[in-house]
């Protein structure tokens, strides 16, 4: 009955183990693969999240810009069409003495028809005036129509993409309670002492590049910040566009419309200042020569300088 006992409790104990094994905490390993699957994912939500921020900024700007159109030509219309009237009533106050006027005043007939054929010929010229202005206004005002649609459109997409900000946030709680179970803390430590200097000095590059560059290099050590361009923290797309607007040149913050308006080049021309970009546009990072790029990698990490072959690149391009 004793040997049985034990028979039954090994059985157990082998069938139990296993389950013991399946339910194990992840190893670090296990965890660090589930951080980057979960950072990539979050990184393409985040460049969907700053392109719409990036196109309603700019049709704020191309409305502001047909509405400084569109004032003006209203008050030239006001202002012409005031002058019509002023004239309409002096050509009927001029007709209505006709007979007097041509019998007293010298010249008699002839000046008369001259001063209304003038003051005829003003008036057309007006309405003429009048005619084009109410043709660019309307013209101007149906084009802000369909702009207005468009950021009404927009609007109801950013309300949309505010669900999606509290997923961001949501997503970020699971990501650094990942980072705290595999590195004991959430975040990378901040670089301490505002005179360290982890990525050693910027290299000497020409012109704008040069300024992107040392831009960079005084960003590594800040944290991660999604939808941030700065100063006290980046995402992928905000510090290379950050970068680029201190040396006087403007890049949306996206890495998808950063593509669009940089030159493509190969990977032999690269240079300092240049951009890499990587797996379907996901991630960008800035150049800074030797094979090594700085960056913004992920919810969790600080900007870093490191070898540019960190996934599979797409392609790389050059500020204009």
């Amino acid at each position: 009955m004793l040997v049985r006992t034990l028979t039954v409790a090994g059985l157990s104990a082998a069938l139990i183990a296993p389950a013991a094994v399946a339910r194990a905490e992840p190893s670090v390993a296990e965890l660090t693969a589930r951080i980057e699957k979960s950072s990539t994912e979050l990184e393409q939500v985040v460049e969907s999240y700053n392109k719409l921020n990036e196109e309603i900024k700019a049709n704020k700007a191309t409305a502001a810009r047909l509405q400084a159109q569109i004032g003006p030509l209203e008050a030239q219309t006001a202002r012409s069409r005031a002058e019509v009237g002023a004239m309409a009533a002096t050509a009927y106050k001029t007709g209505g003495l006709r007979t007097a006027r041509a019998l007293l005043e010298p010249g008699g007939p002839t000046t008369l028809m001259d001063r209304l054929s003038t003051i005829d010929q003003l008036t057309r010229d007006r309405q003429e005036r009048i005619s084009g202005f109410t043709d660019n206004q309307r013209r101007l005002l149906d084009e802000k129509s369909r702009l207005d649609a468009t950021l009404a459109r927009e609007a109801a997409q950013a309300r949309a993409m505010g669900n999606t900000r509290k997923k961001i946030e949501r997503d970020l709680a699971k990501l650094y309670e990942m980072r705290r179970a595999a590195y004991g803390r959430a975040t990378e430590a901040p670089t301490p002492g505002p005179t360290a200097r982890p990525a050693g000095d910027a290299p000497a590059a020409p012109g704008n590049a040069g300024a992107a560059v040392r831009y960079a290099y005084g960003a590594v050590g800040k944290p991660y910040a999604w939808g941030a361009d700065g100063p006290n923290g980046y995402d992928c797309s905000g510090l290379t566009s950050a970068a680029w607007r201190a040396a006087g040149k403007s890049l949306p913050h996206n890495t998808r419309m950063q593509w669009g308006v940089v030159a493509h080049i190969s990977r032999a021309e690269l240079r300092p200042g240049d951009l890499v970009f990587y797996r379907g546009l996901g991630h960008v990072a800035l150049y800074v020569g030797g094979g090594q790029i700085i960056d913004a990698p992920s919810a969790g990490r600080n900007v870093l300088k490191r070898g540019m072959n960190i996934m599979p690149i797409q392609g790389y391009g050059r500020v204009r």
